[in-house]
């Protein structure tokens, strides 16, 4: 079981985190990276995060 490091909210289910996708384009290359997101529903604390490959 996991629980949040912030409001020790249980952490057992899909829904109970959010996952958002933000782009962020670079002025040195074309491409952009996405970015992704896990948050706590509870309390809205980042819980994990990570990148994905460049996008045309």
């Amino acid at each position: 079981m996991v629980h949040c490091p912030e409001c020790e909210a249980t952490l057992e289910e899909k829904t109970d985190v959010e996952f958002v996708e933000m782009d962020a384009t670079t002025g040195f290359f074309s491409a952009s990276k996405r970015f992704y997101l896990v948050a706590c529903n509870e309390c809205g604390a980042a819980i994990g995060s990570g990148v994905a490959g460049a996008k045309a």
